[in-house]
């Protein structure tokens, strides 16, 4: 540990690293190659140091008040991720940009220590990795999302963290005290097993397989970890057998629920993906021009879908509860017990 530590980035002199609003206003200006000291790393990827004002990002119309990203673009790479759709924001495109340009927050665990420290602070529910996920792989260097977990653990706050790597179980420590203070959770996103599926749709992740075996070993450790079986994508992940292979492996390896939910395409995602769809999946395309006439797939399609995940779930998991991703669960609700064989489910 000690070794690691000392590897950690130095705080820089923070008032010479630009704001994500300054990282803007130079890609306009010169695309991101005007960006001032972005490096490249071993993954190809170029890496931005930036600071930030504030941490916590307030929400409406969701189970939780408040977001926490500590990165901006994402080397997990997933064609269907809604982040896609704010990379605009940056000046950036959806596409390569989005996978390969990565902006570090490097204050971001200091802004949300003197966050959490105010009056005003009444330890909302949290969700960590709204938009870009806290354990690609760069936080194995920075450690951004371990600092904030212990200030966060500090605080008793309740978290909802949702990701698709396996890195969390570096910090099986802090998660276990953060779920014994708070009854936090964490979520594993894994919309199938199926190993093509997921090379194509996911090909910077670990493989599925992998992150079960992460979910096993933080519940073994005391963290409430569940699944997320999402988004789930019609046509490529969404034929039963591949669901139910799915469902199953869930259950042998001992999540406490599993959520679910369609695809949806919006903005520079919606872009992207049928650019994807068009070089992968070209048989795909004249059905998806009907399925997305919107930006959710048709109602229903979406109502045979979800009647089909509810006899899984209770052929393979027991209880099911119908629309609570394992993320929104709110603060004051018990944890699932397991029962001898299979855990109980959650959709």
């Amino acid at each position: 540990m000690a070794n690691i530590d000392r590897e950690q980035p130095p705080l820089f002199d923070l008032g010479a690293r630009p704001t994500t609003r300054g990282v803007a206003e130079r890609v306009r200006a010169a695309g991101v190659d005007g960006l001032p000291d972005a490096v490249r790393r071993g993954d190809g990827a170029r890496y931005q140091d930036v600071v930030c004002r504030t941490a916590l990002n307030r929400v409406e119309g969701m189970p939780f008040g408040w977001t926490l990203n500590p990165y901006r673009g994402c080397t997990h790479g997933c064609h269907y991720c809604f982040a896609r759709r704010y990379q605009p924001q940056l000046e950036m495109d959806s596409g390569d940009e989005f996978s390969s340009v990565v902006l570090v927050k490097v204050n971001f665990p200091d802004v949300l220590r003197t966050e959490l420290a105010r009056r005003t602070w009444d330890d909302e529910l949290v969700a960590f990795g709204t938009a870009t996920d806290p354990y690609q792989p760069i936080e194995g260097r920075y450690r951004l999302t371990r600092r904030s977990l212990e200030i966060l653990a500090a605080r008793a706050t309740p978290v909802g963290l949702l990701t698709r790597g396996p890195l969390a179980v570096r910090d099986a420590d802090v998660l276990a005290d953060l779920t014994r203070r708070s009854r936090s959770t964490v979520t594993f996103s894994i919309p199938t097993v199926d190993e093509e599926a997921w090379e194509r749709l996911e090909p910077g992740t670990a493989p599925p397989r992998q992150r079960l075996r992460a979910v096993r070993t933080l519940n073994d450790a005391g963290v409430d970890t569940g699944v997320l079986m999402a988004p789930i994508v019609p046509g490529i992940t969404s034929h039963p057998a591949k669901l139910e292979r799915t469902v199953r492996e869930i259950a042998a390896h001992g999540a406490t629920c599993v959520g679910t939910m369609l695809m949806h395409l919006e903005g520079g995602t919606r872009q992207h993906f049928l650019g994807f769809l068009r070089r992968e999946y070209p048989h795909l395309v004249e059905g998806y021009g009907r399925l997305y006439a919107g930006k959710h797939a048709d109602p229903d399609y979406g109502r045979r879908f979800r009647a089909v995940m509810s006899a899984l779930t209770a052929r393979h998991g027991g209880q099911v509860e119908r629309g609570r991703a394992p993320a929104a669960r709110p603060r004051e609700a018990s944890r699932p017990e397991p029962g001898p064989a299979q855990p109980r489910f959650r959709l």
